[in-house]
């Protein structure tokens, strides 16, 4: 484990998920220590942390790819994440509906659903 990278994807993952969503994330380690190091020191430390993009700006590229694959279940962590870091409701919503002419309607029509299930647990 290089612990410069994990610790600057730890970083990332604190301005992105709620301690809650952290700590549910963390039982990847129990599984796969490996996977998780992975997670941690490439996808947040390598990716999330460089300097051309910011936070929100790598949500909606993150939003973008889950629901062209249909990765729904990370869709709605990365749904909260996007809020966290200062994407608003609007912008959500216009990411999906922009995708729905590229992904289809019913990936983008699930990926709605899930954000207004978002959007209704953050008031």
């Amino acid at each position: 484990m290089d612990n410069e990278r994990f610790e600057a994807g730890k970083k990332a993952m604190e301005e992105l998920f709620s301690k809650e969503v952290r700590k549910g994330m963390e039982g990847m380690k129990d599984i796969s220590p490996d996977l998780w190091d992975m997670i941690v020191s490439f996808g947040f430390g390598d990716l999330y942390s460089r300097d051309s993009l910011s936070l929100s700006q790598r949500e909606i590229v993150t939003l973008t790819t889950l629901i062209t694959q249909g990765a729904f279940d990370q869709l709605k962590v990365h749904l909260q994440a996007a809020l966290n870091v200062g994407l608003s409701k609007e912008e959500i919503i216009e990411v999906i509906i922009h995708c729905a002419g590229y992904v289809g309607f019913p990936k983008a029509v699930q990926a709605m659903g899930i954000a207004g299930e978002v959007f209704k647990e953050n008031g």
